[in-house]
C-alpha cells in the first residue's frame, strides 16, 4: 500500500496490521460449507454482523466433517472478524459465546498479539482511514472483495499502551450505550408485536371470554370491547362482528421519490435523513415528509418494515405507507410485519413489490374502538423508542466523530472526555 498517512504525535507510530497479530493468523473461513445441517457447527456470515456487534441468531450450521477442515478459523472468542466479500469492511470482536463456531469464506479472522487488544484492532479497522483504504483497493469485478494482502498491509496507529487502553474504553463505552438503547427498543418492539398477535391474530381476549374468563392484563372496560364468540370468514374463524378487509382500506400506499442531487452541496446542507429499503442510507438536503410514515422496500431489499420520523426523504426504492387515521398507525405497522412480502415478489432480475399487491393483502379488521385501544396501549412504547433511537443516533454521530481524531492523535483524551460530558447519562 502506498499512500500519505496523517502525521501522528511523538511517541506514536504506524504498524502494518500483520505485525500486530499472530503469525499467519489473518485468513478467511469455510469456502464450501455444503448444505446446512440441523445439529452442525454454527458459522458466522456477513448477515450476522450488526453495526459493531454480532447477531448470533439465525446462524447457518454446517457438518462437523466440513468444519474440521478449517480449524485455523475456528473461534475461541476474542478474535477480530472482518467482512471481506459483499458488504465489506464490517468489523466485530467475536464474543465468548461464539467459542467453537467457525466463519464463512466472506469473513476474515484476525488473532491479535497478546499486547495488542482485539478492541484496539477493531476500532482502528472501523476508522474512516481503514474503511477508505479497504474500499479503494477492493476488487469489484464480480462482487466486492477485499484481498487478504491488502488487509495485512493496513496501517494501524499505535499510541503508548496506556493511551490505547483509555481510547478503547471510551469508544467501547459509547458502543455499549448505543447497543443497550437499541436492544431496549428491540424489546419494546417485540412486546408491541406480541400484543398485536395476541389481540388480532390469535384472538386471545375473545377466546378467554368465550371460556368465561377475564382476558389477561385487561380491565373491564378494555375487555368489554371484545366479543365473546367467533364466526366463520374466508380466512377462518374470526371474532363476531369483525370483518375481513384489504390493507388498502386502512392506509394509502405510494412510492418514494428520487432524492435531490447532493454532489455539489456541502455536508452541512445535507442533514435530512434519506431512507431506502434497508433503512437509513444517508442524508440529503430536502424533506419529502413532515409526518411519521411506515416504510418498506419496493425494489431490491424486501421485507424490512420500519418507521421514519420527520423530517425525512423516502427514496424511490421504497413504498411509503400512510395510515388513513392517526389512531390506526400502530395497527397498520404491525399488520405490515405479519405479511410475507417475499411471496409477492414480481421481480425477475431483482426483487420487486408493487403497491397493488401489497394493498390487496387481506386481514381481519376489528372495530375502530379496538384499534384505538391498541394504539393507546402501545403509543407509549413508540414514544420511548423514538427518544432512545434519537439518543442512540446522537451518540453514534459523536462516536464516529471522535474515533478518527482519537486514534490519529488529533484529539487527546482530556479534550475528548470534555466533549463527552453529559452525553452518557
Amino acid at each position: 500500500m502506498s499512500f500519505d498517512l496523517p502525521v501522528l504525535p511523538a511517541g506514536w507510530s504506524y504498524m502494518p496490521l500483520e505485525t500486530c497479530v499472530q503469525p499467519k493468523s489473518i485468513t478467511y473461513g469455510v469456502v464450501q460449507p455444503g448444505a446446512a445441517v440441523e445439529d452442525g457447527v454454527p458459522i458466522i456470515r456477513v448477515n450476522n454482523f450488526l453495526e459493531t456487534r454480532l447477531k448470533l441468531s439465525e446462524l447457518m450450521k454446517i457438518s462437523p466433517e466440513v468444519e474440521a477442515k478449517y480449524e485455523r478459523t475456528r473461534l475461541a472468542g476474542g478474535e477480530v472478524l472482518l467482512t471481506l466479500v459483499g458488504s465489506v469492511g464490517q468489523v466485530a470482536v467475536a464474543p465468548k459465546e461464539a467459542k467453537g463456531f467457525n466463519v464463512a469464506r466472506a469473513v476474515g479472522v484476525i488473532h491479535p498479539l497478546p499486547d495488542v487488544s482485539a478492541e484496539w484492532i477493531a476500532i482502528c479497522l472501523r476508522s474512516p482511514l481503514s474503511q477508505y483504504l479497504l474500499g479503494s483497493r477492493a476488487n469489484t469485478t464480480v462482487q466486492t472483495t477485499i484481498n487478504l494482502k491488502e488487509v495485512r498491509a493496513l496501517p494501524i496507529p499505535m499510541p503508548p499502551l496506556e493511551e490505547r487502553e483509555c481510547i478503547s474504553s471510551l469508544i467501547m463505552a459509547l458502543d455499549n450505550r448505543i447497543t443497550l438503547l437499541r436492544e431496549t427498543n428491540a424489546t419494546l418492539e417485540a412486546i408491541a408485536q406480541a400484543l398485536f398477535k395476541s389481540w388480532f391474530v390469535d384472538f386471545d381476549p375473545v377466546r378467554a371470554k368465550q371460556q368465561g374468563l377475564a382476558p389477561e392484563g385487561m380491565d373491564e372496560g378494555m375487555a368489554a370491547l371484545f366479543p365473546d364468540e367467533f364466526e366463520e370468514s374466508e380466512l377462518g374463524l374470526m371474532p363476531k362482528g369483525w370483518r375481513i378487509g384489504a390493507l388498502s382500506e386502512v392506509c394509502s400506499i405510494a412510492s418514494g421519490k428520487r432524492p435531490p442531487e447532493r454532489n455539489d452541496l456541502p455536508t452541512y446542507q445535507c442533514l435530512i435523513p434519506l431512507y431506502g429499503g434497508a433503512g437509513l442510507m444517508g442524508y440529503t438536503s430536502a424533506a419529502l415528509f413532515d409526518e411519521p410514515r411506515i416504510l418498506t422496500g419496493r425494489v431490491g431489499t424486501l421485507g424490512k418494515v420500519h418507521i421514519a420520523y420527520p423530517p425525512f426523504w423516502a427514496s424511490d426504492n421504497v413504498l411509503v405507507i400512510s395510515p388513513l387515521r392517526a389512531e390506526t398507525f400502530a395497527f397498520v405497522l404491525h399488520w405490515m410485519r405479519t405479511i410475507d412480502v417475499h411471496t409477492l415478489n414480481r421481480g425477475s432480475t431483482q426483487p420487486l413489490l408493487t403497491q397493488r399487491d401489497l394493498g390487496a393483502q387481506l386481514g381481519v379488521i376489528p372495530p375502530s374502538e379496538v384499534i384505538s385501544e391498541f394504539e393507546s396501549v402501545v403509543s407509549c412504547f413508540y414514544a420511548q423508542m423514538k427518544g432512545q433511537e434519537s439518543q442512540a443516533q446522537t451518540l453514534s454521530t459523536l462516536r464516529d466523530t471522535l474515533l478518527p481524531r482519537l486514534i490519529s492523535g488529533q484529539l487527546r483524551l482530556p479534550e475528548a472526555q470534555a466533549e463527552l460530558e453529559g452525553a452518557l447519562p
